[in-house]
């Protein structure tokens, strides 16, 4: 999220939120190591020597430099006017910020609750071909979760509920127990996008890459393609989601990096 509507800073030296779309501002993007009291999000990003603030006027900061790097570059590539969606991380960084930080218990929760209802443990009963792509993409998975989480997960065939036992939630607010807001962030960024927890949190720990768990989650849509052909609005709403993977996915493996 981005720019300032084209006006400079404030009088209190302050880098407007960014979040709206306008003219640069500014000339020259930095990155500063903050103090050690703040070590958790220890480097900064500033235009002009002045730090970039959220939307809700928190200083960008992140855990660091390989992260900061990354977003100081989003915003050096912006060009006369400042583009938000060409800021995927910046984005993403800012919710952590303002979205995740101090409600991180909250948001694991919310991915355990993905688990418990995860798209991988909802099968279809026909045609077998469909039934076999599934199999074959969502078994493995499933095996390894169990394997990793230490908890049996229930696959059922059709759209009806099916009951998880309440380890399957406490399995995976153990895995998350350590994960920071900006891990979370990128978690629950993946978990929504794709309908399960256990494709994000198999991506996370490098048991897929992001195109895999991508094509896992959209086996039956990928499906229906093959047979019925691409419609050009869906396809282009999907490339959209594809690019908000693609940061979530960079957004771990730059936290990993430090």
């Amino acid at each position: 999220m981005t720019g300032s509507g084209g006006k400079r800073a404030s009088e209190g030296g302050k880098v407007p939120a960014a979040h709206a779309k306008g003219r640069r501002f500014y000339t020259k993007v930095s990155i500063r190591e903050m103090p050690e009291a703040v070590a958790s999000a220890a480097y900064a990003v500033e235009l002009d020597g002045r730090p970039v603030r959220t939307p809700a006027k928190a200083i960008l900061a992140v855990p660091n430099r390989a992260l900061a790097t990354a977003v100081a570059a989003e915003w050096e590539a912006q060009g006369e006017r400042i583009d938000p969606m060409s800021m995927p991380l910046t984005r993403l960084v800012n919710s952590a910020i303002d979205g995740v930080r101090g409600r991180e218990e909250e948001v694991r929760r919310d991915v355990a609750k993905y688990a418990v209802s995860d798209l991988l443990c909802y099968r279809a009963t026909e045609p077998q071909g469909l039934v076999q792509c599934q199999k074959e993409a969502w078994d493995p998975i499933v095996a390894w979760g169990e394997k990793t989480l230490a908890a049996r997960f229930v696959v059922t065939q059709g759209i009806m509920p099916v009951t998880q036992s309440q380890a399957v939630e406490a399995a995976v607010l153990h895995t998350l127990h350590d994960s920071d807001a900006f891990v979370l962030a990128a978690l629950h960024v993946m978990t929504t996008l794709t309908g399960s927890a256990l494709l994000a949190i198999a991506h996370a720990k490098g048991r897929l890459d992001a195109e895999a768990a991508w094509a896992a989650a959209h086996v039956d849509e990928d499906w229906q393609i093959s047979k019925w052909g691409e419609d050009a609005e869906a396809s282009a709403r999907r490339a959209r989601r594809w690019e908000e993977m693609q940061a979530a996915s960079r957004l771990l493996a730059l936290l990993a990096t430090g």
